[in-house]
């Protein structure tokens, strides 16, 4: 029997090796197992259950729901492809026993997966999905008794998209007469923008709206270099920014107006700097620990407390079921807010980019430019690197290894292990810019080691990633 082991935010695996019908009925009674001994509407209000546009997501999805189902939970099953915060926030609005969405979020096209939700609305934390691990080593193959509960195909957009169109103040943005690339990398965010535009008279252009489940050239990961056509369209329609959503429209990526990129750091800090300087709304920052040193000097700078957490959205979820959190955010593109969901967003924080535009009266590349003035210069790059188990797991035993005293050219000022193993470096700092850092992570579900960045020059960074890289694959 495979070996289903979950990650950062459930279950993935490749299409047809582990990513089984099989092995899709096993995780889906794991889930119903854990709702119907911990969740007291399960019976009631029962699972909201969703799916992106990766091959056979909606067939999954079906299997999903007649498992659960068949163990006497109602569920509503979405009627199209869905973004998985669209999925999220009706399993709050309704107060459902909890959510499940079948996406590989950012992974290639040979990938799929099975998030789950938690009754709150966002995703499940650690502690649930250590009862849903061990609901499928215990329940491996088990079948429910009883009648099955009723299977409803429903439409979960439209009370989403209306949600999230009050959050952002879509009045302002208009007004501002500014014009937006729009990406959904082919995935499931397909045409909520277009629609949420249209209808306020916002001016756009859109790329990769259709369904294509091979991502044709692409990762549907907002990053380079897979938003390179995002670059072109928004230096060829001259629009002030591009704005990009992942495979399931959870994380998000922005170009500037010159075409450069953006990544998911700045636009973390260019919401957090407005948050405080404009909304001034309560509560605490949470990043998490391989995403940019900006957030802790915006955090002082306007007296708020900032928490470092392990890397994975759950645990930012953690935080926000025990704290007033403000904003909390993921190198991979995950931010969300704790006033509205516990949950990333991709399409509302492309909203909120627009908003921050609109009130500050200047493109993104100028918001991020002021930034790095006041802030000090920080750059940010990352490597996957693809290597055997031996390999990855042989670097981080080296990593954390007292003798292991320099990387590259750069002596180790200290050592810090909370997920994986972070250096940081006597490199240059470039007056206030970053704190030269790298972060080595070994993957728990892939083979696959992953190498961050971060410092106060490009090139800098460029020569750390080289630095580590050689470090990784050191025989």
């Amino acid at each position: 029997m495979t070996q289903i082991k979950f990650g950062t935010d459930g279950w993935r695996g490749l299409i047809a090796d582990d990513f089984t019908f099989a092995n899709v009925r096993r995780v889906a009674g794991a889930i119903a197992g854990y709702v119907l001994k911990h969740e007291a509407n399960a019976r009631t209000i029962g699972v909201v259950i969703g799916y992106d546009t990766r091959f056979l997501s909606g067939n999954v999805a079906r299997i999903v729901a007649e498992v659960i189902s068949g163990a006497g939970i109602p569920v509503r099953l979405a009627n199209d492809y869905v973004p998985t915060p669209a999925v999220s926030y009706n399993v709050k609005k309704l107060g459902a026993a909890g959510g499940v969405m079948i996406t590989s979020s950012h992974n290639p096209w040979n990938w799929n997966g099975v998030k789950f939700k938690g009754n709150f609305g966002g995703s499940a934390t650690p502690a649930i999905m250590k009862v849903i691990e061990s609901e499928l080593a215990a329940n491996a193959g088990a079948a429910f008794s009883g009648p099955p509960a009723t299977i409803e195909e429903v439409d979960l957009k439209p009370t989403y998209v209306e949600a999230i169109c009050q959050f952002a103040d879509l009045n302002l943005i208009r007004r501002a007469n500014l014009k937006f690339a729009i990406d959904s990398m082919y995935g499931s965010g397909r045409g909520v923008l277009p629609k949420i535009f249209d209808a306020q008279g916002i001016r756009y252009v859109a790329i990769r709206q259709e369904v294509n489940p091979l991502f044709p050239g692409i990762n549907p990961e907002p990053i380079l270099p897979h938003v390179a056509l995002l670059q072109e369209t928004v230096v060829k329609e001259k629009c002030h920014a591009g704005l990009v959503t992942d495979g399931d429209a959870d994380r998000i990526g922005a170009v500037a107006e010159d075409g450069s990129f953006v990544d998911s750091h700045k636009c973390m800090c260019v919401l957090l700097n407005w948050l405080l300087q404009y909304k001034k709304w309560p509560g605490d920052v949470v990043r998490a620990f391989n995403t940019t040193g900006m957030m802790d000097r915006i955090a002082a700078k306007y007296g708020r407390k900032l928490h470092e957490c392990n890397i994975g959205f759950k645990y930012i979820v953690d935080l926000m079921t025990d704290h007033d959190i403000l904003i909390g955010g993921e190198e991979s593109g995950g931010i969300g807010y704790g006033r509205f969901l516990p949950e990333r967003d991709g399409i509302l924080n492309a909203l909120l980019l627009a908003n921050v535009m609109a009130e500050e009266g200047k493109p993104l590349g100028q918001l991020v430019a002021d930034l790095q003035r006041e802030f000090g210069s920080h750059y940010y790059g990352r490597r996957d690197l693809h290597i055997s188990d031996e390999m990855k797991n042989g670097a981080i035993r080296r990593a954390a290894d007292p003798h292991t005293t320099k990387l590259g050219a750069y002596s180790i000022l200290r050592k810090e292990d909370r997920d994986g193993v972070k250096f940081y470096l006597d490199a240059p700092k470039r007056g206030n810019g970053a704190d030269p850092w790298v972060l080595f992570r070994a993957s728990g579900t892939e083979r696959l080691l992953r190498c961050y960045v971060e410092a106060a020059a490009p090139e800098l960074v460029e020569e750390i990633l080289e630095a580590g890289e050689r470090f990784v694959t050191l025989t």
